[in-house]
């Protein structure tokens, strides 16, 4: 028996098989639970290709973060309750990435902002009378507690979010719903081939992460956020876990 044997999850931001967030349906899968992918416009074909791959097909439903109406119609959508969320949404518009800081417009960082980071507490509160006590809502950030190179304005995103999931988890906790994030080391994602400059990571990760770290291993990540899913941490909430061969704890 799995650890997420009879739940049943959502999991969002289901592009490619190269994605955490596919590693997380296929690991959570194996343990046990039934899936369901979000997606919406032209994407929604693509993540119901990418579905089929998955060792047991799943259902691909309508959710743009974005808009009222498809929260709205969220707990309808997943046909009964569930038990846990992945949230794997992030963008930033071109003109907020790559060392252009200081010039990136205000439509720009708030396109960033919402997608980002407010969207956790959008889907949170639209699920929120589809989920069962107990329920766990795991994001994904990349540890924004320093500047990075390139991350920009992605970077004070991922800084929202994780503040976001901390006041989520605060609000959510006596609903007996957990909210955590995992920080992972950097990936070899479609999202990460959109940062420019993002090869600028690789030789610090290389030579830096006690443990080492493989870029193209999304699997570490997928465990850490399955391991969240479950019952296993029934008393941990409003925490980031790193998932990044150690790097955060060494010096520079």
């Amino acid at each position: 028996m799995g650890i997420l044997e009879g739940k049943r999850i959502l999991v969002t931001g289901v592009l490619t098989e190269a994605s955490i967030a596919f590693a997380a349906a296929r690991l959570a899968q194996e343990q046990g639970a039934e899936v369901i992918l979000s997606s919406f416009g032209r994407q929604m074909k693509i993540t119901s290709v990418i579905a089929e791959r998955l060792p047991q097909p799943a259902r691909v439903i309508e959710l743009d973060a974005t808009n009222e109406d498809d929260l709205a119609a969220l707990p309808e959508r997943l046909e009964g309750n569930i038990d846990g969320i992945v949230h794997a949404i992030a963008f930033a518009p071109k003109d907020a990435l790559g060392g252009v800081f200081l010039d990136t417009p205000w439509e720009s960082v708030a396109n960033a902002l919402q997608v980002s980071a407010y969207s956790l507490k959008a889907i949170s509160v639209a699920a929120q009378p589809a989920l069962n006590t107990g329920a766990s809502i795991v994001g994904l950030t990349f540890d924004a507690r320093v500047a990075w190179p390139a991350y920009d304005w992605m970077g004070v995103a991922k800084a929202a979010l994780e503040s976001a999931s901390r006041y989520l988890a605060k609000y959510m906790g006596p609903k007996g719903v957990r909210v955590n994030l995992i920080s992972a080391g950097p990936l070899k994602t479609t999202a990460a081939k959109s940062i420019p400059g993002f090869e600028a990571f690789e030789d610090v990760w290389g030579t830096r992460a006690p443990l080492g770290w493989d870029q193209t291993d999304t699997e570490p990540a997928g465990k850490g956020i399955v391991a969240l899913l479950s019952d296993w941490f029934p008393a941990t909430t409003g925490e980031m876990i790193h998932v990044d061969g150690g790097l955060h704890s060494t010096g520079s």
